[in-house]
């Protein structure tokens, strides 16, 4: 299969649901293949790693934007993106990321893990509750969406009973986010993207009236202070992705994850009598499934990577998901594995748009495992679940599970005073 062809099939809808077998079709032509003029996608880890790194690549700005998505303006969805510190390079990026970044230090995260454990335990008694007589309840309804929009909804000061209407409105906006969108996905996003925006709207006047300790307050007086530290468009379009940065990603890690767990029931076992082992077994699930699976640069100056030359101009896709299978950094990197030797996972890319919340996501992920396994050790699949056609944000619509009849009562919260994280 030559890479136009493999290219092809990583686009289509069997290829997104599982996108491994076709990268290691594209890797049989190299760690860096051409797809097409100027078109690169990448396979391997370190080529991954160092473009992520190289200031020599950016993410696509305004000018390729009119080039490449005429009228992009005109498309809320993708507006939204642009103007975020997602999309845009230094030194608005840099700007914009000092903006937020004081409310996802270590020192900050780690003071959640309190908040996280009691969130995680009201849903398992949530699911133990719907679950009735042996019926199976849907995991990513129940807990896998629930527990990362609450943690990410408390730091952007959202009321509670606002955190429902985000996941149809964020599902709907991320679709902007795949390689290629219909028109039909793209007027999805766009309604997704303007419901979110409207909603910010009348968050950030409510906290003009009446500021709070959350990072919304933070960012408005930010723009309110120095028009030029953020502009409104700015102030509005970094509070969206914020927001659906801070669950979906981890909501997918929690879904891919639970179905790897359990059928590994061996390693699971291990897990829920170690939760001490939680750092490793994330870094693994993440390596393994990435909740992520792709990104994009653009080279601004002739550059040579994986033994081929890229033109100043290059649009590379980097596929994370495949570099993080790359059999020359993770030896038969296609087994779950978390005993490995200590890994680096591209999950949440590198360089300077490394994940924000890369950090929060791996608490919630590191506090949940443990939990759900030693509060349910009767949870099982109820059956495959269904995928959502992604390719960038891999993960579930619904997995169904069943609890079992021999769940724990809340006790201690897991993790032992001093544990180190350290894998069997």
């Amino acid at each position: 299969m030559d890479p136009a062809d493999a290219l092809a099939l990583l686009l289509s809808p069997e290829g997104r649901v599982n996108p491994y077998p076709t990268y290691e079709r594209l890797r049989d032509h190299g760690s860096v293949v051409q797809a097409g003029p100027a078109f690169h996608l990448v396979t391997g880890y370190p080529e991954a790693d160092a473009i992520l790194r190289d200031a020599r690549f950016g993410v696509m700005d305004d000018d390729l934007r009119d080039q490449f998505l005429p009228g992009w303006r005109e498309s809320p969805a993708v507006a939204s993106i642009s103007r975020s510190m997602l999309r845009t390079n230094p030194p608005d990026h840099s700007r914009m990321r000092r903006l937020a970044a004081g409310a996802f230090t270590p020192r900050r995260i780690a003071a959640m893990r309190d908040v996280v454990e009691a969130q995680a335990d009201e849903l398992v008694e949530g699911m133990l509750a719907r679950a009735g007589a042996g019926e199976p309840v849907d995991f990513m309804a129940e807990f896998a969406y629930p527990l990362p929009v609450a943690v990410i909804c408390a730091l952007l000061g959202v009321p509670a009973a606002d955190r429902p209407l985000f996941r149809r409105w964020a599902t709907d906006l991320t679709g902007v986010l795949e390689p290629e969108i219909s028109p039909d996905e793209l007027a999805l996003a766009d309604r997704g993207a303007t419901e979110l925006r409207d909603y910010f709207t009348d968050l950030v006047a409510a906290r003009r009236r009446a500021p709070a300790d959350d990072l919304t307050t933070a960012l408005v007086q930010a723009h309110d202070t120095d028009g030029d530290r953020l502009t409104g468009d700015e102030l509005l379009s970094n509070l969206v992705v914020l927001l659906v940065a801070g669950f979906e990603t981890t909501t997918n890690l929690l879904g891919n994850g639970l179905v790897v767990l359990l059928n590994h029931p061996a390693a699971a076992a291990t897990l829920r009598e170690h939760p001490e082992f939680a750092p490793g077994y994330v870094e693994e699930l993440l390596r393994y499934d990435s909740p992520v699976q792709l990104t994009s640069r653009m080279s601004t100056e002739p550059t040579r990577y994986g033994g081929v030359d890229l033109p100043a101009g290059s649009w590379l896709i980097v596929l994370l998901g495949a570099a993080n299978r790359d059999p020359g950094r993770y030896p038969e990197p296609d087994r779950f594995d978390p005993g490995r030797p200590p890994v680096h996972p591209l999950s949440f890319g590198a360089g300077p748009h490394y994940c924000l919340g890369a950090g929060l996501a791996r608490l919630e992920a590191q506090v949940a495992f443990p939990l759900l396994l030693r509060r349910l050790p009767g949870l099982a699949l109820a059956g495959p679940g269904e995928r959502r056609v992604r390719l960038t944000l891999r993960g579930y619509a619904t997995l169904p599970v069943t609890v079992g009849d021999d769940a724990s009562p809340v006790t201690d919260r897991g993790t032992p005073a001093g544990a180190t994280g350290s894998t069997p």
